[in-house]
C-alpha cells in the first residue's frame, strides 16, 4: 500500500462529516459479506483502512483483508513474469524449402449490389394532451420557483442521536399503539420546529407592480415530496404540504403526514393540497 493512501482516505472520509463512525459500521458488514452493502461502496472499501475510533476486531480484520490481497497481487505478478519470460525465450529456427513463386491471380471484377430505396413511412401527428388539476398546480409551481431568488448552504449534522432516539420511539410504539415513526418525520418534525425558532426563513417572495416584495407568511404549510409510480409505470413527482404544522404536537404531526401519503397514493389529493406552501422538505435519497 502505498504511503499516499492514508491522507487520500481522509480526504473521502471528510464527505462523511460526523458520521464517519457509519463508514465502519458498513464496513464491518462488507468483511462479512460484500454482497451484503450496496456494490457503489465495493471500490469505496478496496483499500478501506478503518478510522482510529474502529475497535481491535476490525482493524485485526482489514489487515488480514489487505494482507491476502497483496499476497494475492504478488503471487500473480510472479506469475505473468513467469509468462512473459516463456514467450521471449528463442526459439531455434527451422530451415524451409524454397517454394517457387506463384502466377498471381488476375483481379476479381467488383459486384455491383442494387441498394433497396428506403421505405417512406408517414409523420403521424400527435396531439399534445392539456394538463388539469394536480398536475397542472406542479408545473405552475415549478414555473414559478425558477423565478424566486436562491441561494444554497449546505450543513453537516451527526445523527447518532437521532437514530438511537427512533428505536426507542419505535419500540415503545410496537408495544402500544403501532405504527412506526421514520428518519423523514422526524427531520420533517425539525424543520418545523426550526422555522418557528426563525420565522424569516419561513417567509415568500412575490412581485408588487414589478417591484419585489417580502411575504411574511402567518403559518408554517409544509410541502412533502412525494414520487408516485403511475399505472403506466411513469413516475410522477407531487409535493402537497400539511397546513397550520407549526401549530401541531408531533403525534398530530405524524399522523397528518401519513394521511397526506395515504391520498396521495390514492391518488385522492385535490388542487387546495397543493396550495399555501411555505417551506418543501425534499428526500434526494
Amino acid at each position: 500500500m502505498s504511503t499516499s493512501e492514508p491522507s487520500d482516505q481522509s480526504a473521502r472520509l471528510a464527505a462523511f462529516g460526523p458520521n464517519e463512525w457509519l463508514v465502519d459500521e458498513i464496513y464491518q458488514q462488507y468483511l462479512t459479506d460484500p454482497k451484503s452493502v450496496d456494490p457503489a461502496w465495493w471500490d469505496f472499501f478496496a483499500d478501506y483502512v478503518p478510522t482510529e475510533h474502529a475497535g481491535a476486531d476490525l482493524v485485526a480484520a482489514s489487515a488480514a483483508v489487505r494482507a491476502a490481497a497483496r499476497a494475492e497481487a504478488e503471487a500473480a505478478e510472479v506469475a505473468l513474469d513467469v509468462e512473459v519470460a516463456a514467450h521471449e525465450t528463442p526459439q531455434p529456427m527451422k530451415p524451409e524449402a524454397e517454394e517457387a513463386p506463384k502466377p498471381t491471380p488476375p483481379p476479381t471484377p467488383p459486384i455491383a449490389v442494387p441498394v433497396p430505396a428506403a421505405p417512406q413511412v408517414a409523420v403521424a401527428s400527435v396531439e399534445p394532451t392539456v394538463l388539469k388539476g394536480p398536475a397542472a398546480r406542479v408545473v405552475t409551481n415549478m414555473e414559478s420557483s425558477l423565478t424566486v431568488p436562491t441561494a444554497t448552504s449546505v450543513r453537516a449534522i451527526p445523527v447518532k442521536l437521532l437514530v438511537d432516539n427512533r428505536i426507542v420511539i419505535n419500540n415503545h410504539l410496537a408495544r402500544g399503539r403501532g405504527g412506526k415513526v421514520s428518519f423523514t418525520h422526524l427531520i420533517g418534525w425539525a424543520v418545523v420546529q426550526g422555522l418557528k425558532a426563525m420565522p424569516e426563513m419561513n417567509y415568500g417572495f412575490a412581485e408588487v407592480d414589478g417591484k419585489p416584495a417580502v411575504v411574511k407568511n402567518e403559518q408554517i404549510n409544509l410541502g412533502l415530496a412525494i414520487d408516485l409510480a403511475k399505472p403506466d409505470g411513469t413516475r410522477q413527482l407531487l409535493v402537497p404540504s400539511i397546513k397550520g404544522a407549526d401549530q401541531m404536537d408531533f403525534a398530530t404531526f405524524w399522523s397528518s403526514y401519513e394521511e397526506m401519503v395515504r391520498k396521495a397514493r390514492g391518488n385522492k389529493l385535490v388542487v387546495d393540497d397543493f396550495v399555501g406552501t411555505t417551506a418543501s422538505l425534499t428526500n434526494p435519497g
